[in-house]
């Protein structure tokens, strides 16, 4: 079935509203034919009279008064839908999907939304909890439009990654454990140990980082989520090796933290795809560099 046209609407609304076919057509800056072709083409779809002229002046019939009411409340979806759209095509509003490990979204993305939300407040982020992998399918699938990943990562298709911020590793310990200042592979291995799982870029590090000292430790446990484990340390269950962000400034009393020896760096990247972002993404990304920027001095 043919669909009825918003314009042949907007003609009937505008009739309605203004009693005059030639004045309608003034309005519309439609010729006088086009508009009582259009009348003529909504009357023969539905099969009834649309306006009557009733002393001198065009006026709904019972069946026009209800396609109006109809008709009125579509044009505004249209014009709200337009307008909508047109705010995120330029940036004024939108949603952006984001994926990043826990540690990078309890540390690092607070501040880059803070300063999002103060610049562009009709911007919706949503996050979503997910390993480096996961957030580089995703965004090859077009799921995501920005993802942390820890770095390096092997190329992939369509997606650029930029360098964002490196963190030192350090050892994570229950107070009451008596740690030296400067924590060895070859100490830690003999400890009880909380470590992240397998599938994660953070385990790998810390893995080449015994494997390179002879050591091979199991785990007592092993968890993706950076609090969880922290907790699990400070209730004494174990040791760990956690990034540790300098710009956390509150520490658990139960928790000590050492640097290792040799030192150990984990490394965050942006990633995104390599074409056709739109405003709202490339808004979120300029936040995320103005961080890397910052943290550089």
């Amino acid at each position: 079935m043919r669909q009825i046209s918003l314009d042949r609407l907007r003609t009937l609304v505008t009739i309605a509203e203004c009693g005059s076919f030639a004045e309608a057509a003034r309005l519309l800056h439609l010729a006088p034919p086009t508009v009582s072709l259009h009348i003529s083409d909504l009357e023969s779809r539905v099969g009834a009279m649309l306006l009557l002229r009733q002393r001198g002046r065009i006026a709904p019939s019972a069946v026009g008064e209800t396609l109006i009411a109809h008709a009125r409340r579509l044009l505004a979806d249209a014009e709200q839908a337009i307008e909508e759209v047109r705010r995120q095509a330029q940036g004024l509003e939108g949603r952006v999907r984001l994926g990043a490990s826990t540690s990078a979204i309890a540390h690092h993305l607070p501040q880059a939304l803070e300063r999002l939300g103060a610049a562009h407040p009709g911007i919706d982020v949503q996050i979503s909890v997910l390993t480096s992998e996961e957030t580089l399918i995703q965004l090859g699938d077009g799921g995501l439009d920005v993802g942390i990943v820890a770095l390096p990562q092997s190329p992939v298709k369509g997606i650029r990654i930029e360098p964002w911020r490196k963190d030192r590793v350090a050892a994570f310990m229950p107070a009451q454990c008596q740690s030296p200042r400067q924590v060895t592979p070859q100490w830690l291995a003999a400890q009880p140990l909380i470590l992240n799982d397998s599938n994660t870029r953070l385990s790998r590090l810390t893995t080449e980082w015994f494997a390179a000292a002879g050591q091979h430790p199991t785990p007592r446990i092993k968890l993706n989520y950076t609090d969880a484990i922290k907790s699990l340390v400070a209730a004494g269950y174990g040791a760990t090796l956690l990034p540790h962000e300098s710009a956390v400034a509150t520490q658990d009393p139960r928790i000590v933290v050492r640097p290792l020896r040799p030192t150990l760096w984990r490394a965050l990247g942006i990633a995104h795809r390599s074409e056709n972002t739109d405003r709202a993404t490339e808004y979120v990304l300029d936040v995320l560099r103005r961080l890397r920027e910052a943290g550089r001095h």
